[in-house]
């Protein structure tokens, strides 16, 4: 098979293809048509996302009243009527602590103005004394008076509207003032409306959207509808839960500290805190101005802005995480500009809904191959897969980055399985590159002693089991999931158990092939053999040459592996390469690494028999057991080829 036939990997598959300018442009304006839409449609439009955000925190409720047998119908009917008694309810409160606040702001303006003149009266104080010796009175300065604007002689006269105008047409007038009166309950009807056909029809729904984005793999889309409507339901209901125990404990805080209105700045506080980060100061702001006004001094104030600080970071640091994790999935930087996106977009209900409307479509990017974009525009996941973030550092020579990048992955995972899942396949491509031309010689020797150097520095970590991670949070992208967690062999040899063959210092020669990057293959075996109890050391290709071969050190050795990246299909120079090493140590077993899991020598038997391996193996974790139990039997094999998958 030759090496253009060769199968491609699943990084080579997931390899984006480069955007043609005429699909970018179409791509622009097929985003500019939609933003459009959601603004000059956004009086349909907020109502429907109101609707559907409402169905994911009572479908819990839904399905709760159905396992108790009460129907569908009556189920979605008793769920939305709870929550209509639950809003008006609110909105009754808000209503009146509104109208109260209203018939006590004379008293609060008039404090207020008293604070700002003393403060300004302080501030001329402090300037005036700072000014006074350039001999300038800042007070007596600020005493002039401009005298008021008379209208023009010539200036023709202003028309008056005649008093108590009113529209003649009845029509006009219901228009006038009812309008305003019914255009909320409208809203909110259309909302209630959509709602309960929302949950009616949940079924129908998601079978529309797979039919629209997943119906190639209906299976995996339907799993994963259900599962993203579960965990978002879940989620939304947890924040719903969180929010209204923040505004509970701001209420009852601000009765204590004695601001009037307590009931007020509780509710909004758990409104406002649904805009991340900055929702609850954003809250704050007018208790703490209310505070300012009510109290002639400034403790009032000064004990409101402390309690929403301290509940903001009890809640934030210590609840949340515990609650439903450290991270919501967006990035930091797609929260604020999602808040002022959908604010722009829709005003200050927009705001509120920021948030759960970007979450939405994160999740959507995660489960659905076409809005993938979404995913990594707002997403907080890496960008990059783990294995193309490894090659990105040891191309460009960055060793510290590809530590840090290493030792975040080795949290999760032994270090055989980061070398096996991510360090080999990175390999892999700049393997690849480096055979199309792609990687000058400076740049592979740059990357080759990169990878060298984060093999030297991983030497401190053993190779254990790695913790267990648990259910994936929802929407983990495609690429966290291929990651195998593979646990790491389970044998640490004691060097003085084994046969004579095997006590020596280092028993096992790894060798790495033909390909100029196979030598960091075979460091990364010799490092994990050692950390099981058997001492390795690594050769370069060049000393098993034919010119070598006659002074490669062979003393102790009692096993030989080879490592390749690629043999570009033609093993005729790995089945030589085994001869030499057949005439130089007749009687030790040997072991061929073909990292390519899918080489057509690891398929073949009777490729395997003329190449003339006792072993191959696809996985250093694999290469590993066989060493291991060579060594515990401490014999010559059978001669029959085994070849190992890694598993």
């Amino acid at each position: 098979m030759s090496h253009a036939d060769r199968s491609p990997s699943w990084e080579e598959e997931n390899v984006p293809a480069a955007a043609s300018p005429a699909s970018t442009i179409l791509s622009l304006q097929i985003g500019v048509i939609i933003v459009a839409a959601l603004y000059f449609a956004r009086e349909v439009l907020v109502p429907i996302t109101v609707a559907v955000l409402l169905s994911f925190v009572l479908s819990p409720l839904v399905n709760f009243l159905r396992r108790l047998r009460l129907g569908r119908i009556p189920s979605v009917l008793i769920a939305v009527l709870l929550a209509i008694g639950i809003i008006a309810v609110i909105g009754t409160i808000i209503g009146s602590q509104v109208a109260q606040l209203t018939r006590h702001a004379p008293e609060y303006a008039s404090t207020i103005e008293k604070k700002v003149s003393t403060v300004r009266e302080l501030a001329l104080d402090k300037i005036s004394g700072v000014v006074e010796h350039f001999g300038y009175d800042v007070k007596s300065g600020q005493t002039s008076t401009t005298p008021p604007s008379t209208p023009r002689a010539d200036s023709p006269p202003r028309e008056q509207p005649a008093p108590g105008a009113q529209p003649s047409n009845p029509l006009a007038l219901l228009e006038k003032y009812l309008s305003p009166v019914l255009s909320p309950f409208a809203t909110f009807g259309i909302i209630v409306v959509v709602a309960i056909f929302v949950l009616l029809q949940k079924e129908d729904l998601r079978d529309r959207m797979i039919r629209l984005f997943g119906s190639t793999d209906l299976h995996r889309t339907t799993v994963a509808m259900d599962d993203a409507a579960k965990r978002l339901s879940r989620y939304f209901l947890a924040q719903l839960g969180l929010n209204s125990a923040f505004g509970l404990v701001i209420g009852a805080g601000l009765y204590l500290i004695g601001v009037p209105n307590p009931i007020l700045w509780g509710i909004l506080s758990a409104l406002l805190r649904f805009v991340p980060y900055i929702g609850s100061f954003m809250s704050a702001g007018l208790p703490i101005a209310l505070a300012t006004a009510v109290d002639p001094g400034w403790s009032m104030a000064i004990w409101t802005a402390a309690l929403y600080v301290v509940v903001e970071l009890l809640v934030s640091q210590g609840v949340e995480p515990v609650l439903y994790g450290h991270s919501t999935g967006l990035s930091p930087f797609a929260v604020v500009v999602s808040a002022i996106f959908w604010s722009w977009l829709w005003g200050s209900i927009g705001l509120v809904l920021s948030m759960p409307l970007t979450l939405c479509l994160v999740v959507l990017g995660r489960y659905v191959d076409r809005l993938e974009f979404l995913d990594v525009l707002l997403g907080d996941r890496p960008p990059l897969t783990p294995v193309e973030s490894f090659y990105q550092r040891i191309l460009a020579g960055d060793a510290d980055e590809a530590q840090d990048h290493a030792e975040l992955l080795l949290d999760k995972r032994s270090l055989s399985s980061y070398y096996d899942e991510v360090a080999l396949k990175g390999l892999q491509l700049a393997a690849n590159d480096a055979e199309r031309g792609a990687i000058g010689h400076r740049q592979l020797e740059k990357v080759r002693n990169t990878i060298l150097g984060l093999i030297s520095e991983l030497s401190t970590y053993d190779d254990g089991h790695p913790p267990s991670s648990g259910e994936p949070p929802a929407g983990t992208p495609k690429d966290q999931q291929r990651i195998a967690e593979a646990p790491p062999p389970k044998t640490i040899l004691n060097p003085r158990s084994l046969s004579a063959p095997w006590q020596g210092e280092r028993p096992v020669l790894c060798l790495a092939g033909k390909g100029p990057l196979d030598e960091s293959a075979a460091a990364m075996l010799a490092q994990l053999l050692d950390k099981h109890g058997l001492g390795a050391r690594v050769a370069s290709y060049h000393e098993a040459s034919r010119e070598g071969i006659s002074s490669l050190e062979v003393t102790g050795v009692a096993m030989v592996c080879i490592s390749y990246l690629d043999i570009q299909g033609n093993p005729s120079h790995l089945r030589y390469l085994l001869q030499r090493l057949r005439r130089r140590l007749p009687d030790t077993p040997l072991l061929v690494g073909l990292w390519p899991a899918d080489d057509e020598v690891l398929k073949d038997k009777a490729v395997q028999m003329a190449v003339g391996a006792d072993y191959y193996v696809s996985s250093l974790r694999a290469a590993v057991d066989v060493c291991v139990a060579e060594a515990q039997k401490g014999s010559r094999p059978t001669g029959k080829k085994q070849a190992y998958d890694g598993g």
